[in-house]
């Protein structure tokens, strides 16, 4: 089914499609400098500093990479009530991204990741964060505005990003997947480990090897597709996920759909040969492109393959970056001849 599509029709359908995002945000913050001599104060490199740049990170990167395709996103998340709030919001804004249902918490900071760079060597990363989940009554504020959006603008896909910083409780959760479920709306989740197995019913679940691994305690090798092919089916079956996408790093990607007959399909793809620069934000593209591909398509192995494609295409450039939509399209209609040949 893949040899058939329509690559500048498949992209030409996402845009517009409306989207929500809830999950953890963040600020990517960089320190760009050089290095020339060590502090007297410590053992440790002085970075006089040269830059700094700000971009929007965690599921403000996924609602980034959907804007970067054409869609139209809408994030539902917390932030402080504080100067990184107001950053953040203004750079999203920037964009085009919906931040109205973003909520403000002053028990807790905007989460913002430092990164030290001197010399073009990445030294250190500072966090300032809340890990602790959010309190009963920003939990009820965010489950009204997540509503409201469902109610409102009818996306076709939510996207559940999980950094673990205490956004997405087994509440929110809950009553996101329920309610997508209620309404017919896809809903794809980046799971972390602590909330593993709280996601059943979702449509896509999209974990990368060591977290999946880890999630079933079971030590699995990417290079044993068999052995995947009867885990995943078997989390499947059991959490009641449609279609299940595991990202491989330098193996690639494979994944298994339910299909409408009640098999189940697995199929695997390769990684392109690539220069890899930084993995950081990979996995932000991969759910974005996949869930949005998928949602327009009902076809996994489109999906998969173009989110595939499209995390490798991101890790080409140092830090957190979009998906470039021409590179991606271009990339995509490389690998559909290369299938001709």
């Amino acid at each position: 089914m893949i040899d058939t599509i329509n690559s500048k029709e498949l992209f030409r359908s996402m845009e517009g499609k409306k989207v929500l995002v809830v999950g953890d945000i963040m600020i990517d913050a960089y320190l760009q400098g050089s290095v020339e001599r060590i502090s007297p104060e410590a053992p440790v490199p002085v970075v006089s500093l040269n830059s700094r740049t700000t971009r929007p990170g965690g599921a403000a990167n996924v609602a980034m990479n959907l804007r970067a395709l054409g869609a139209d996103p809408f994030i539902c998340a917390v932030t402080g009530d504080d100067k990184g709030r107001g950053e953040l919001l203004e750079l999203l804004e920037q964009q085009g991204i919906h931040t109205e249902a973003i909520i403000a918490d002053k028990s807790r900071p905007t989460t913002t990741k430092f990164r030290i760079i001197g010399n073009k060597n990445h030294m250190l990363r500072v966090d300032e964060e809340s890990v602790h989940d959010i309190n009963k009554i920003t939990e009820d504020k965010l489950i009204r505005a997540i509503d409201k959006i469902l109610d409102t603008e009818k996306p076709e896909l939510l996207i559940l990003q999980d950094y673990n910083k205490g956004v997405l409780t087994k509440k929110v959760i809950h009553h996101c997947i329920s309610e997508c479920n209620r309404r017919n709306i896809i809903t794809a989740v980046d799971p972390k480990k602590k909330h593993f197995n709280y996601y059943t019913g979702a449509t896509i679940f999209k974990p990368n090897l060591k977290e999946f691994s880890e999630g079933i305690n079971k030590n699995l090798r990417a290079d044993n597709l068999q052995v995947l092919e009867k885990e995943i089916v078997r989390f499947q079956q059991k959490n009641i996920n449609r279609f299940v996408l595991l990202t491989l790093s330098e193996h690639g990607v494979c994944y298994s759909h339910l299909e409408e007959k009640g098999d189940f399909r697995f199929e695997h793809f390769d990684a392109e040969v690539r220069e890899i620069s930084d993995v950081s934000g990979a996995g932000d593209t991969v759910i974005s492109v996949a869930g949005l591909a998928y949602a327009v398509t009902k076809n996994a192995a489109i999906a998969t393959q173009l989110a595939n494609l499209a995390g490798g295409l991101v890790c080409e450039y140092s830090g957190v970056v979009s998906v470039n939509k021409e590179a991606l399209l271009e990339e995509f209609n490389r690998y559909l001849q290369s299938r001709k040949q």
